[in-house]
């Protein structure tokens, strides 16, 4: 067993690494961006060592950095956790090839399922069941269009190399390749350095069910029963729960042994993830293999009992499985949410900020997987996470009421969060009956609920906070003892300057100066026009990337692009001009 573990990543998978590594009585080392100089996961480990460089790709994406630091440090292991190099091969060869231990699968597993194109081809040989599609990647918009015709709309391009939802678009019909297929080999190249796309047939309204497997070094391959991650937005999960509400004992025996298979058959060793889709009908398709520790991983452990990430750190030192198939037992049900930094009400805009109070929900059968406190900066150079809000019960009628009661009791103020949207969701009569609630994420109806139940927060974080606005007491009347708010106006200019930023982050700004400017902080990565152009009410002009999303920001009139403010990879900030549309020339007056 090694005695010294770097963590190759930040925030609240780094602090969650960091815990196992202080009970197992391991050392741990931290590293660290300039951003992340302050954050609680580079005070907590045993020793920490500067990157240098604000963004990812000048730091935790920087593989002679993290190599270096292991170096300095001594360390004798290196855990990835998930995101940033979690799923590069390289980053593993790298870490052995230094004669370090790699707390992960092999890279040759990794390469293998970093290809979704040569995964699809392997799971089919191994006789996976794999969604109808292309094993190989497609060359053009007109291959895309040619496949639409044979298999039918809709279709789903996918970034050969991608994950997390990146790369990924619908086709609806014809007219909707050309862009679609533009911008999937768009996320390809920006996120993972690999513009080739592949197409699969478009599921309806499936359910995004996926396994949880542990393999050794010694042929011992199990599963740990699944995971319902069906509801997300923009192919990015919101919320995961398990045991998945539509998969019988007989349904799990069959999925966990499709997922055993898909193991073996990549060569797999360590913690990982068979991604698969459930149709209605029963049928269970493999979608991808996540060759790392996931983010949902927590409500495997609490159902379980077992510390996922010990069992890496277990396996990498070659031990054995510690437990066989049939030792495997589920108990109870386990929710988790996903604590964004981000505004339901303005399409999940990602909302960076400074948080100014902060308090986590307790007692029994709550955990809370964080790398923040009071004073934190979100920043929009990395992931909007803030925090995983984690529950267990008997019952998943019982987790459901748990989480709700310690979603009320999360308090985060400073930033915009997904704490309302969570509380309106988990009490939809869609969710409350272990629906899909297809269409309901982005629906109107519960944008207004959220707003509802985070105006309720932000009030109560706003009086714990001492705020210039709200003011909070007790009072005693006729025996009883009650909270008492006393609302304090605001100064007349601060509500106005409210309304202007409100107004300019919106994404219209300034509709009767014809300027659009950026609703967020972020990074240009397309532009579709040119000055001179005409535009028409609700087209795209430019694409913002913020937080790891793609934003389209649109004409709020029509007219002609009278001045282009940006270009491609210019940052922007919030309420930066994109361009002026001036109004269309009238017709020259017959001679």
């Amino acid at each position: 067993m090694f005695e010294k573990v770097l963590v190759a990543n930040r925030g609240e998978i780094a602090l969650r690494i960091f815990r196992t590594l202080r009970e197992l009585g391991l050392g741990s080392v931290a590293v660290y961006s300039e951003a992340d100089r302050a954050a609680p996961h580079v005070a907590y480990a045993d020793e920490a060592y500067a990157l240098g460089g604000l963004t990812a790709a000048d730091s935790y994406l920087v593989i002679p950095k993290l190599l270096a630091a292991a170096d300095r440090s001594g360390a004798e292991a290196v855990h990835p956790g998930y995101g940033f190099l979690a799923e590069n091969a390289a980053f593993a060869r790298g870490v052995e090839d230094v004669g370090l231990a790699w707390i992960g699968p092999p890279a040759s597993a990794i390469e293998l399922m970093g290809s979704k194109t040569h995964a699809r081809q392997a799971m089919r040989d191994a006789g996976v069941p794999i969604i109808p599609g292309t094993t190989d990647p497609v060359a053009s918009a007109g291959e895309v269009a040619a496949l639409g015709e044979e298999l039918g709309y809709p279709l789903l391009i996918k970034a050969a190399a991608g994950g997390g939802g990146k790369g990924m678009k619908v086709v609806g019909n014809a007219a909707e390749v050309a862009q679609a297929f533009e911008s999937a080999q768009r996320e390809g190249r920006s996120y993972f350095a690999d513009a080739s796309v592949y197409v699969e047939r478009y599921l309806e309204d499936p359910r995004h069910v996926e396994v949880q497997v542990l393999a050794d070094a010694h042929g011992n391959v199990i599963h740990l029963g699944e995971r319902d991650c069906t509801i997300q937005r923009r192919h990015q999960k919101l919320i995961e729960e398990t045991p998945s509400p539509a998969v019988t004992p007989e349904l799990r025996d069959r999925i966990g042994g499709i997922a055993v298979d898909a193991a073996r058959a990549a060569g797999y060793r360590s913690a990982g993830t068979i991604e698969g889709l459930l149709t209605p009908e029963g049928d269970y398709f493999f979608m991808e293999m996540n060759t790392r520790i996931q983010v949902e991983h927590t409500v495997t452990e609490l159902v379980t009992g077992l510390d996922l990430v010990r069992e890496q750190v277990l396996i990498a030192a070659g031990e054995p499985l510690s437990l066989r198939q049939e030792d495997v037992v589920l108990r109870g049900h386990a929710i988790e949410c996903r604590i964004n930094a981000e505004d339901p009400s303005k399409g999940f805009l990602p909302s960076p900020g400074r948080i100014t109070s902060y308090r986590e929900p307790a007692g029994p059968g709550v955990r809370v997987d964080s790398g923040v406190h009071s004073g934190s900066e979100i920043s929009g150079l990395y992931d909007p996470m803030i925090a995983k809000l984690i529950v267990h019960d008997t019952t998943r009628e019982t987790a459901r009421r748990r989480m709700l009661r310690a979603l009320a009791e999360f308090e985060i103020g400073g930033v915009t969060t997904l704490l309302g949207f969570h509380q309106a969701l988990l009490r939809d009569p869609c969710f409350v009956e272990g629906g899909t609630c297809h269409g309901l994420v982005e629906s109107e109806q519960l944008a207004e609920r959220a707003e509802q139940f985070s105006h309720r927060a932000t009030t109560v974080a706003a009086a714990s906070d001492g705020a210039l606005s709200k003011r909070a007491t007790t009072a005693e009347i006729d025996g009883r003892l009650v909270s008492v708010q006393v609302l304090v106006p605001e100064p007349p200019y601060r509500e106005l300057a409210r309304r202007r930023r409100e107004r300019t982050a919106a994404g219209a700004g300034g509709a009767g100066s014809g300027v659009v400017v950026s609703p967020m902080q972020g990074t240009v990565l397309d532009v579709k026009i040119a000055e001179g152009d005409e535009v028409a009410i609700g087209q795209v002009l430019c694409i913002v990337e913020a937080m790891k999303m793609e934003n389209e920001v649109t004409a709020h009139a029509a007219g002609v692009i009278a001045e282009l403010s940006v270009e491609p990879l210019q940052p922007v900030a919030i309420g930066q001009a994109i361009c002026t549309i001036a109004p269309v020339p009238a017709p020259a007056a017959a001679p």
